[in-house]
């Protein structure tokens, strides 16, 4: 999972998708789907899949600018999450889920609520490359919140945004969990794996808690 790979930081050959599909296929198999999680899904998938593989999709960025009433906030105080911007020499660090067989059905009908009903996410068809080996890449689906959809936030400061995820907290918990599982994924991919926005987040979060330190026993006080 820690392999350093050359390729992560060159730029897309050309931009990436914008039109939404429903059923991107693995080439090699007409019945598997691989889906791309780059927020909670890669702690927390909670459906059955067949593989997974830590990599990266280009002409993408990473942003807290979608607002949660659910999971990480209520309809008083939403939550801030994470979506993709599009942005030519951006890349997005996440996992890949490989669904086969009737894992794939189960799998979309449980997102279409985690993601869309209740997260206000539309679907994208991505290319993701896996870290153990970029050269191969797979067409994946992404679920993204577009300003369009009633929950979007948008941009704000780093320190504004991380005041709002130290005051939230909704049906999966506290705000300031999500950041810190996404921050130690962050970790774990090495040293290849760059995201200012959510380090920048991380920082301003340090400064408002004098004794904060991304670790486990943080996580235990959320």
């Amino acid at each position: 999972m820690k392999q350093e790979s050359t390729a992560q930081n060159t730029p897309p050959a050309s931009p990436p998708t914008s039109s939404p599909v429903q059923h991107p296929r693995d080439d090699g198999d007409p019945q598997a789907l691989w889906i791309f999680g780059y927020g909670s899904l890669v702690w927390r998938p909670d459906f059955a899949y067949s593989d997974s593989r830590v990599g990266f999709v280009r002409g993408y960025s990473r942003r807290f600018w979608q607002g949660d009433t659910f999971h990480r906030g209520s309809d008083k105080m939403p939550g801030r999450v994470v979506t993709l911007l599009e942005d030519h020499e951006g890349c997005t660090w996440g996992v890949a889920y490989q669904v086969q067989g009737e894992q794939v059905s189960e799998a979309l009908k449980y997102l279409n609520v985690r993601e869309a009903v209740l997260g206000g996410y539309d679907t994208k068809e991505v290319t993701f490359y896996p870290q153990d080996n970029p050269d191969q890449p797979l067409k994946a689906l992404a679920y993204v919140a577009t300003p369009q959809n009633p929950g979007y936030l948008g941009p704000a400061p780093e320190e504004a945004i991380a005041t709002q995820i130290l005051a939230c907290r909704g049906f999966s918990g506290h705000n300031l969990e999500y950041l810190l599982r996404l921050a130690d994924f962050m970790q774990l991919c090495g040293p290849q794996a760059q995201d200012e926005h959510l380090a920048a987040i991380v920082d301003a979060v340090g400064t408002m808690l004098p004794c904060f330190c991304p670790t486990e026993q943080a996580l235990a006080l959320v």
